[in-house]
């Protein structure tokens, strides 16, 4: 027990420090927590030795984020922007799979490879991107509304892929094995379409007195968000997009507005874990062996992506300046790009070294792409202000 104790003050000792450190140059805490995770982890302090346990313990923080997004996002009665970020990542597809093809052609990469890097293009960070719209207030802006849509078509997307990950290299794989997501991915996207015109959903009188209870109102919340991502990932689909669904549901449902005040704590508790758990499985020494073409493959992606959303988001009429904006948001390697390396490796699509450098490559993505963020709005603001002197 005075281990467990010591393991999580320290913890929480070390994310206070970074945190307020980050605070000074008004940085998002997600960096905070993957420090904490490298600093904390087997090959540096070794306070933590077992990344997988906090790993799993973490994804309930992913299936509470998603539950909140879901809340919090208004389904947009405008068609186009529930069209449009169908059309915007559809393009982008296309784009990832021939920058990794290109990739894979200098690389002399195998196609098992070269379909996972294409895979770590399509998905970006939902967590990231949302901490940044929530952060700046644009989470419920056009904008806003049309960059978390593209996220939540990726994360649809996620079903399919994974199955196809898992059945990729066996002998009974058939293509009516990934129909069931797909359909299902379709059947969501009708929900989400369906309810954006309802404006409440009304329910029994029996849960009105849910409202005057704090107790009843934790544990009912939780097991709403656990219970839809669990439905979901039987389903064949991933836990975080049906606790999403849930959310949007339940934020129809003005009955049940204290959750968010209810479940908050958990929240940031929990999706903390996550990310320190993605510092934990950073391979130190063989970052540090192979840092070049780590280092490199991390700028290509955030670059190649950057400009990829940027003209998806052009060609969507956006401005310049909300399009490079745009592309900055979505320029890293999600949480979702971890969870294909790992099925990737497991089912032997892919060699340790590539997961390797995968994992790498994602980390230090999801870092860097924070400072790209940050520093991409103040030359935008600075630019802003030059203009109005000029």
């Amino acid at each position: 027990m005075n281990g467990l104790l010591w393991s999580v003050s320290i913890l929480c000792l070390t994310t206070l420090g970074i945190m307020f450190i980050l605070k000074k140059f008004n940085q998002p805490y997600l960096i905070a927590y993957i420090l904490v995770g490298i600093i904390l982890g087997p090959h540096i302090s070794g306070v933590f030795t077992d990344p997988e346990q906090t790993e799993t313990i973490g994804e309930i923080g992913i299936l509470l984020l998603m539950f909140f997004l879901g809340m919090e996002i208004n389904v947009p009665d405008n068609r186009s922007l529930l069209v449009k970020p169908v059309v915007a990542q559809l393009i982008k597809i296309v784009l990832s799979i021939a920058c990794a093809f290109l990739v894979g052609h200098f690389a002399g990469f195998h196609m098992n490879s070269i379909l996972l890097i294409a895979i770590l293009f399509i998905f970006n960070s939902t967590a990231v991107v949302s901490e940044f719209l929530n952060k700046h207030k644009t989470l419920k802006t056009t904008f806003g509304i049309m960059v978390l849509n593209i996220l939540i078509f990726q994360d649809l997307l996620l079903a399919p892929v994974l199955t196809l990950l898992k059945a990729w290299n066996k002998d009974d794989f058939h293509i009516s094995s990934i129909i069931f997501p797909v359909v299902l991915c379709g059947a969501i996207f009708l929900i989400l379409k369906r309810i954006r015109t309802v404006r409440e959903i009304r329910l029994p009188k029996f849960f009105v007195s849910i409202e005057k209870d704090h107790d009843l109102q934790v544990f009912f919340g939780l097991f709403v968000c656990l219970i839809s991502g669990l439905v979901a990932e039987a389903a064949g689909m991933s836990s975080a997009l049906g606790s999403f669904i849930a959310g949007v549901l339940v934020g129809k449902v003005k009955t049940f507005n204290w959750l968010e005040h209810s479940l908050a704590p958990f929240k940031v508790f929990f999706v903390t874990l996550f990310f320190v758990s993605i510092g934990l499985r950073l391979d130190i020494p063989y970052l540090f062996s192979n840092f070049s073409i780590i280092l490199l493959g991390t700028f290509f992606v955030l670059m190649s992506n950057s400009i990829m959303s940027a003209l998806i988001f052009r060609m969507l009429k956006f401005n310049w300046k909300e399009s490079w904006y745009g592309g900055a948001l979505l320029s890293q390697t999600g949480e979702f790009g971890i969870l294909a390396l790992s099925v990737a490796y497991k089912s032997g699509i892919i060699e340790y070294s590539l997961y390797k450098s995968g994992l790498g490559i994602t980390c230090l993505s999801l870092l860097f792409s924070t400072v790209w963020i940050a520093v991409l709005s103040e030359i935008m603001k600075k630019s802003k202000l030059i203009r109005k002197v000029v």
